[in-house]
């Protein structure tokens, strides 16, 4: 089985101090194949709080990869984020703002969806989701897996406007072959198949360590895949700590994804 972590929304500058070394265990604990972090590292995109995100990649035990979020341009710097919106995501985080990795098991694509004219809304061009489908070229029957900060698709309860460029993206990618979307953003926990598209994954990580949360604790999720099986442990934070809760099971059937029991997890 392929492990993937999933991290999403640190927030540092509006995060918990107290839980970054019982996050940083847990990965250690896991010893996963990748940590993807989807997006908002920073609070308000200031050097010092890169700094500590960037402190913060060094001490993960394995590779990684990594998008941008909305808050990792600037807000309160309309300048800088109009004319150099990237340049301390770059120095601090990952040069490369739309990443890919691959191994014999997975093929990963992460696609940039922060719009640098709304700082709230994202953005998906056809040339950015032409791009991160050209990465499943060769990907044969290996898992390919696409992460990005905004989610493809809002429940009900959300009152924040959907991505533009969401629904081509949806489409494309289920055209090209993908099977899991890794999303973050809105600091919630999602893990089920696309409403429309049945054959793609939708698995939304809730906030790993920002103090805004929304209606559960501090989270992240692991992956374990298989051939044609996936399940999904999310971990939430237990005061200062972070221990498993519940594995959601998916088997993979005539192009879609089929839920099974959901089981608890074992501390």
């Amino acid at each position: 089985m392929t492990r993937v972590l999933h991290l999403s929304d640190l927030h540092y500058g509006k995060d918990r101090p107290e839980l970054e070394a019982p996050l940083l265990d847990s990965v250690h604990r896991i010893d996963p194949d990748l940590v993807v972090i989807s997006g908002d590292f920073t609070q308000r995109a200031r050097k010092g709080q890169f700094a500590r995100a960037s402190a913060f990649l060094d001490r993960l035990p394995c590779r990684w990869l990594a998008v941008p979020g909305n808050h990792d341009t600037p807000l309160d710097n309309l300048w800088v984020r109009m004319t150099a919106p990237w340049a301390r995501y770059r120095r601090a985080i990952d040069p490369v703002l739309e990443p890919r990795y691959e191994d014999s098991s997975m093929v990963v694509v992460g696609v940039n969806t922060v719009n640098r004219f709304s700082w709230q809304r994202g953005r998906l061009s056809k040339r950015r989701i032409a791009r991160a489908c050209d990465g499943f070229d060769t990907a044969g029957s290996r898992a390919r897996i696409v992460v990005l900060h905004h989610p493809l698709q809002h429940g009900p309860e959300v009152g924040k406007r959907l991505m533009r460029g969401a629904a081509q993206a949806l489409d494309r990618f289920a055209g090209c072959g993908a099977q899991i979307v890794l999303s973050g953003h809105l600091h919630n926990t999602v893990i089920a198949p696309f409403r429309a598209y049945p054959g793609l994954l939708f698995v939304q990580a809730g906030t790993s360590l920002s103090r805004r949360l929304r209606g559960e604790p501090n989270t992240f999720n692991l992956l374990e895949i298989g051939q044609d099986c996936l399940m999904v442990e999310t971990w939430g934070s237990e005061g200062t700590d972070f221990q498993p809760s519940v594995r959601r099971h998916f088997r993979r059937k005539d192009g879609a994804w089929h839920r099974v029991a959901d089981q608890p997890a074992d501390p």
